[in-house]
């Protein structure tokens, strides 16, 4: 007896079982949906009552995979899908056929500069050291969509590194951006579960001028670090000019409703090197972990 034949498989894989399973057609059992095997049933996985299980697969595969590619930790970046790069304002002010979108275009212009700003941010947290474990930290995380999620992606690919982009199925057509590693680009059924692995893994987090999603994003962090759910880790937010207009965040102090060292979770920076350096602070005192 050897330790070989103690440790081997004894039950074939899945794989091959569902192989067979397909080979065999042709009469009237065989070709009902309830001979199917569940795992290859999608009308089965698709029924209301599987809710659960699906929760469990969405939650389960990115894991899987960050795992395999030995991403202990990532940096993530919100922030508006709508923000142009710089040389495309110009296009896009010209193009607009009435005064109230040639407005609103000018206005998106102003915060193209942003783009940069977390393309450079990427770029420094893309070339955090893989530590001697192998395991890498600061991996650039976005929703995997254009603007600011395809300007953090991008970054990261300016200096050859892997990142990681987290989309969503939405009614209209939403591919990935270009710049996201295809074997690290997910995509999301459910928001919660598409929330739930932005920050399971996030050591520092930007967040640049955005909309609805980008307030939602933000706010449940905040949530979850005031409530002492989660840990404290960096929440750079780009943009005082824009967040004071839109959230008056003293006045929440102010009345009450939240606690005026609530407001030190937030780091107010504009350019890439200060977020980077506000990162370094905050972090000076420990060492980077290993691989689980």
């Amino acid at each position: 007896m050897t330790r070989k034949e103690i440790e081997e498989r004894k039950f074939r894989p899945a794989r091959e079982e569902a192989g067979d399973a397909a080979k065999q057609t042709g009469t009237p059992q065989t070709q009902s949906a309830a001979y199917r095997l569940a795992f290859q049933d999608d009308e089965f996985l698709l029924r209301e009552d599987l809710r659960p299980v699906r929760f469990q697969l969405e939650l389960l595969k990115p894991q899987l995979l960050m795992d395999e590619a030995k991403i202990e930790s990532t940096f993530v970046f919100y922030g508006s899908a709508r923000i142009p790069e710089p040389d495309q304002v110009q296009a896009r002010i010209d193009a607009a056929p009435t005064p109230e979108l040639k407005r609103l275009a000018e206005n998106l212009g102003r915060k193209a500069h942003y783009y940069e700003e977390a393309r450079k941010l990427a770029r420094i947290a893309a070339q955090y050291p893989v530590n001697e474990a192998g395991c890498r930290h600061f991996v650039v995380c976005s929703g995997g969509g254009p603007s600011i999620m395809e300007a953090a992606n991008r970054g990261a690919q300016d200096v050859g590194q892997t990142t990681i982009g987290m989309n969503i199925v939405l009614p209209h057509e939403q591919a990935p951006n270009r710049f996201v590693t295809p074997e690290l680009s997910f995509q999301f059924h459910y928001f919660a579960l598409r929330k739930m692995h932005f920050l399971l893994r996030a050591r520092a987090l930007a967040v640049f001028p955005g909309g609805f999603g980008t307030f939602d994003e933000m706010f449940e962090l905040l949530t979850l670090i005031q409530t002492g759910k989660m840990k404290p880790i960096p929440i750079l937010l780009y943009g005082k000019e824009f967040w004071n207009r839109v959230v008056d965040f003293e006045a929440l102090a102010d009345e009450g409703v939240i606690s005026h060292k609530d407001l030190d979770l937030l780091t107010w920076v504009e350019s890439a090197q200060e977020g980077w350096d506000a990162v370094q602070r905050f972090y000076e005192d420990s060492d980077v972990p290993g691989c689980d």
